[in-house]
């Protein structure tokens, strides 16, 4: 007897069963598991990693040394990654965050974000690299997908350091605005914060995350929390680690004299919007951070690998031609089984071809010599 006889089939006419594919796809990325890349950047003092802590409830910085006044006079920018597997119903999360500790703290602040833009710049250095390889199967994908840029709320707005950041970083990461220790002010002085802020950004021209509008066949639900979430930009939040217990019930907020911020309640800040913004719209910060930032680096790096074309092929006709002769057939016959093995572009193709050419004539014309290999 046939095995098929004791498979149970659908008897509903005109099924194929193209259906069952998004079931295919959900049990093939549950397997796989997701990756996402959180930066937090921000002066020191802001609650950025108590934020971090209460978002995900776990703790990433378990041995964290907090410096001195005196240290963080001289103390530069730092980048510190921490990775943390998280496992929800079956669903695994490697969560990586990236503090940069020692931001805005000096007194001369006008370089401090260079760091910054120079790790961005290499984890798509890496990523190009990797995609560019002979085995692209696991590939971890390090790539910041989404920066919070937490402001003072002591202040009346953005801070120029504030507006040099964001325009130097919006074209390469999602920024999402984040006005820290909103228990210090009152619900005016929020809304009045929220709205300068934003009138600054538009004013500087500042490009910052925005959210996909919802597609006409959501339910009503859904439109009016994307409604609700677009309204609250830039989301003003608390963060606290400690369980306090109010009304027999244990929850995560701030006790002071006159009573009790909870952490997790919408009328008292926006913690529970960002969480909400951030896990709903997860997918869609990396699908921009691919299509957009990574498309615009890799297209200028393609493009500057061009333009030094010229030059390179100036230099290799000055070298000694049987030398470069052999290392161009040496090369093309790598590339072209990579070609045929993996289906590369052929952009990808002359990008590399120049980049060696590039750096095999500079070591020639410095080290080689004439007539040999």
């Amino acid at each position: 007897m046939s095995i098929f006889c004791s498979l149970q089939f659908p008897d509903t006419a005109g099924y194929v069963g193209f259906a069952n594919l998004p079931n295919q796809v959900h049990r093939k990325s549950v397997k796989k598991g997701f990756e996402f890349t959180l930066m937090v950047v921000g002066e020191s003092g802001l609650g950025k990693s108590t934020l971090i802590n209460s978002l995900f409830l776990t703790d990433l910085y378990p041995e964290r040394y907090i410096p001195g006044a005196a240290e963080k006079i001289e103390r530069t920018v730092q980048i510190e990654a921490s990775t943390v597997e998280i496992e929800e119903r079956g669903v695994k999360l490697r969560l990586t965050v990236v503090d940069t500790p020692g931001y805005g703290d000096a007194i001369n602040s006008q370089d401090c974000f260079k760091t910054i833009i120079q790790y961005i710049d290499n984890q798509f250095e890496r990523y190009l690299h990797d995609e560019s390889g002979l085995n692209r199967r696991h590939i971890v994908d390090n790539r910041v997908h989404c920066c919070f840029y937490f402001i003072s709320p002591f202040g009346h707005g953005l801070k120029p350091l504030d507006v040099e950041f964001m325009k130097a970083i919006h074209s390469k990461v999602n920024i999402v605005p984040v006005i820290a220790k909103a228990d210090t002010l009152t619900l005016k002085e929020r809304d009045r914060l929220k709205r300068r802020i934003l009138d600054e950004i538009a004013e500087h021209g500042i490009k910052i995350y925005q959210l996909p509008d919802a597609d006409s066949d959501e339910d009503e639900e859904f439109k009016e929390q994307t409604r609700v979430l677009k309204a609250s930009i830039p989301f003003a939040v608390i963060g606290s680690n400690q369980l306090i217990e109010v009304k027999g019930k244990k929850i995560r907020g701030r006790l002071y004299p006159w009573g009790v911020v909870e952490v997790e309640n919408p009328e008292h800040n926006d913690f529970l919007k960002l969480r909400t913004m951030l896990v709903t719209h997860m997918q869609d910060l990396q699908e921009v951070t691919q299509d957009l930032h990574y498309e615009n680096f890799r297209s200028e790096r393609l493009k500057r690998a061009g333009r030094s074309s010229c030059s390179v092929a100036k230099l290799c006709l000055r070298s000694d031609k049987h030398s470069t002769f052999i290392y161009m057939s040496v090369f093309v016959y790598h590339f072209t089984l990579k070609l045929l093995l993996k289906n590369y572009l052929l952009s990808d193709l002359c990008a590399c071809f120049w980049i060696f050419m590039e750096q095999y004539c500079q070591k020639s014309s410095t080290n080689r010599i004439p007539g040999t290999l």
